[in-house]
C-alpha cells in the first residue's frame, strides 16, 4: 500500500475510534443521575422482589441481546422522534397498517434496517478505498447515507403497506356494508349484524370489525367501539359507515337504507378514481408513442424515399 492509502486508513480508524469515543462519554453523561432521581427511591415504597427476577418485556427476538442494547435503542427512537413521526402518530400508523407490533418494535426495526444501511455504505467505502483510493470525507458521507437511506426505506415500507390496506378496505366495505344490509332488514341487531358478517367475511375490514365486537364484549359500548374504529382506520368512507351505526343504534332509525347508500356511494368513489386513474394512464401511455412510436413510423415511412432519391441523383 502506498504512503496515501495508509494515511487513509489511519485517518479513517481514528475518526471512528474518536466516534467510539465521543458515544461513550455521551452515554455516561447521559447516564449521570439527577436530583429527582436520586431523592425518588426514599420516598417510594420498594417491593421485596428483587429487580432482577422481575419480567422484563420482551420487544424482539433475541432477548438477552435486547436487554443489553435497550438503552440504546431508547436513544435511538427519541432521536428517530426528533426527525419523523412522533410516538402516537407512528402508533397510528401501525394500527392503521395492521400491524400488532408495539412502537419501540417497529423503532427496534427501523434501528435494523439503519444498521444494515451502515454495514452495506461501510462495505461499498472499504471496496471504494481499496480499489481506487478514494478521500475518506466522501466515503464516510457515503456510509451515513447508506445508514439513512435503510432507516428511511423502513418508513416507507410502512407506508406502502398502511397504503395497501386502506385499498384493500375500500374494495371490501361496499360488499361488508350490504351484508349488514342485508342481516339488520332480516330482523338481526346492529351487533347480531355485526357479528354475522364477521363470522362470513374475510379481510381487513372483517378483522377491523372483530376487533371492534370484541371491544363491545369486554365492555364498550357499541358507540364507541365504532368511534375507534373510524379512529384507528382514518378514511371518510369507515368514518361515515361508524357514524351511521352510532345514529341508528342511539336513535333507532332505519339503518339498511344508510348502509346501502354508503355502499353505492363507495362504488361510485371507486368508479370515480378508476377512470381517473385511467386517464392518468392514458396520458402517461403519449410518452412512448410520442418520443418512440411516432419517430419510427416515420424513419420507415421517409427512409425509401431517401434511397430512391439518392440512388437517383
Amino acid at each position: 500500500m502506498t504512503a496515501g492509502q495508509l494515511a487513509a486508513w489511519g485517518a479513517f480508524v481514528g475518526a471512528g475510534f474518536s466516534l467510539g469515543l465521543l458515544l461513550v462519554v455521551a452515554r455516561l453523561r447521559a447516564c449521570r443521575a439527577i436530583l429527582a432521581e436520586r431523592v425518588a427511591p426514599w420516598l417510594r415504597v420498594h417491593s421485596a422482589e428483587s429487580a432482577l427476577l422481575a419480567p422484563t418485556p420482551v420487544r424482539t427476538p433475541f432477548g438477552a441481546l435486547e436487554r443489553l442494547v435497550a438503552p440504546w435503542l431508547d436513544d435511538i427512537g427519541r432521536a428517530f422522534e426528533r426527525f419523523g413521526p412522533t410516538r402516537s402518530e407512528l402508533a397510528r400508523r401501525l394500527a392503521r397498517a395492521g400491524r400488532a407490533e408495539t412502537v419501540e418494535q417497529y423503532r427496534a426495526r427501523q434501528v435494523v434496517f439503519g444498521a444494515v444501511g451502515l454495514a452495506t455504505g461501510l462495505a461499498f467505502a472499504v471496496l471504494l478505498l481499496v480499489a481506487r483510493g478514494a478521500s475518506v470525507v466522501p466515503l464516510f458521507a457515503l456510509v451515513l447515507v447508506c445508514g439513512v437511506v435503510g432507516a428511511l426505506v423502513c418508513d416507507y415500507l410502512l407506508g406502502r403497506e398502511v397504503t395497501a390496506r386502506e385499498e384493500r378496505i375500500l374494495a371490501e366495505f361496499p360488499t361488508v356494508a350490504e351484508l349488514l344490509a342485508l342481516a339488520v332488514t332480516a330482523g338481526e341487531s346492529p351487533v347480531g349484524a355485526l357479528e354475522r358478517v364477521r363470522r362470513t367475511a374475510h379481510g381487513a375490514l372483517a378483522e377491523e370489525l372483530g376487533t371492534a365486537l370484541g371491544a363491545v364484549r369486554s365492555g364498550t359500548s357499541l358507540v364507541r367501539a365504532l368511534e375507534q374504529l373510524a379512529d384507528r382506520i382514518s378514511l371518510p368512507a369507515v368514518t361515515r359507515f361508524a357514524d351511521g351505526l352510532s345514529v341508528a343504534v342511539e336513535r333507532g332509525t332505519p339503518l339498511a337504507d344508510v348502509l346501502r347508500a354508503q355502499a353505492q356511494d363507495v362504488r361510485e368513489a371507486g368508479r370515480r378514481a378508476l377512470m381517473e386513474t385511467g386517464g392518468k394512464k392514458e396520458t402517461a401511455m403519449m410518452i412512448p408513442v410520442v418520443f418512440l412510436v411516432l419517430p419510427v413510423t416515420v424513419a420507415f415511412a421517409v427512409f425509401p424515399s431517401l434511397v430512391t432519391l439518392r440512388i437517383g441523383l
